[in-house]
């Protein structure tokens, strides 16, 4: 991760804290304690932050303590004291505003990922996440997310979790060297048919497990089948994986609402049942990739003798339809998402707040709920 000069930070930070620092180098410094909370449940990700911040204090030649209340990964309450932070206020004062943006939208992104894959522990994750961040940085901190709510959500559930990212340049999260990911839409565009496309891909890697996208044409189940019989050893050897990220405005080849809701009566007939809104119900058997697309496509390749053969879901899979998906069994080996990404911007602000000044406790009224007491811990949670 990039890190500003301190003339950056100036342009960066919230003026108020550039003056503010103006001030205490005119009357005087200050050693203060730093108490920072956010207002909702998250998983902790704090590394990129804390390594920023060292990094910067130790540029400036001054000192730091930092006390993290909870290891990364861990679960913390709404409005519990994250982390205090110690040092010198004319140092620390106008590094707030960096240090937070690069804290609570991690935290919320690590614990949306920890939700969706415990929720689907047999499935494994890919981030695709890259394209939908303003930029490298967010990237790089939303993947470092994904894998902090994965390594969670394998500790606590013995999930697959996330198994990769969709870019080089932040795949060592994951333990890779390189991202992952075989063909966009615009191969087979480029192709002309599926088919094809495939042909393409495995004379340029042929030793590459392959996964193919079968919604350009609306001819899901179809091109599913043409491209397995194209290349039956890599179905034969699960070498072979076929993308669904059919678009809401219609859906998989061969469904309709009826048909959607009698392929889930056939194979998961408890979640239709059990469904308890509007969106829910969309996700089990609407456009798109539903639960019921799945099954349907399921059950094609099984009918075609191609059992190994794998399906990869993606296109708009959230916390939510996780669950959902969860809830229906649905047959999914992969799901490729960026929607780990925070859908509510306003949940991932972080608050800083000094609680101490030069050993005394003092805080704004109404947050003295941060002040640690002897033991360590905070005094109470909101």
């Amino acid at each position: 991760m990039t890190h500003p000069s301190n003339g950056e930070i100036e342009r960066y930070t919230d003026h108020y804290f550039n003056r503010t620092k103006q001030v205490i180098g005119k009357f005087g410094d200050s050693r203060v304690t730093y108490a920072i909370f956010m207002r909702r449940p998250v998983v902790f990700a704090p590394r990129l932050a804390l390594d920023w911040l060292e990094e910067t204090v130790e540029r400036r030649k001054a000192e730091v303590e930092i006390d993290p209340r909870y290891g990364e990964g861990k679960w913390v309450g709404a409005g519990e004291p994250m982390i205090y932070i110690t040092g010198s206020f004319f140092h620390l004062v106008d590094l707030e505003t960096i240090f937070l943006q690069k804290l609570g939208p991690a935290c919320v992104a690590a614990y949306n990922a920890w939700t969706m894959c415990a929720d689907m522990p047999k499935a494994a994750f890919l981030a695709m996440d890259a394209r939908h961040c303003a930029g490298h940085e967010m990237a790089e901190m939303m993947a470092y997310a994904a894998s902090v709510g994965s390594a969670r959500a394998k500790r606590k559930v013995g999930a697959i979790g996330f198994i990769g990212n969709a870019t080089h340049a932040t795949a060592h999260f994951f333990g890779r060297n390189e991202g992952l990911g075989t063909m966009p839409h615009a191969l087979i565009g480029y192709a002309g048919s599926t088919v094809r496309a495939a042909e393409m891909f495995h004379q340029t890697f042929p030793d590459d497990p392959m996964t193919v996208l079968v919604d350009y044409f609306a001819r899901e189940v179809s091109d599913s089948l043409d491209v397995c019989r194209r290349f039956p050893e890599l179905a034969a050897k699960g070498m072979l994986s076929f993308r669904l990220d059919t678009t809401g405005g219609r859906y998989v080849e061969g469904l309709d609402p009826a048909t959607s809701y009698a392929v889930l009566e056939r194979f998961s007939p408890e979640s239709i049942r059990g469904y308890r809104s509007e969106e829910e119900l969309r996700y089990l058997v609407g456009t798109g990739v539903s639960a019921a697309a799945i099954f349907h496509l399921r059950d094609a390749l099984d009918k075609a003798g191609f059992k190994a053969v794998k399906i990869v879901a993606s296109s708009g899979f959230g916390p939510a339809k996780c669950r959902i998906m969860a809830e229906a069994k649905a047959p999914i080996d992969v799901v490729g998402t960026g929607s780990f990404l925070p859908s509510n911007w306003t949940e991932t602000y972080a608050t800083a707040d000094i609680v101490e000044y030069d050993g005394r406790k003092r805080v704004k009224i109404g947050r003295e709920f941060l002040h640690r007491t002897r033991d360590g811990n905070a005094s109470r949670a909101l």
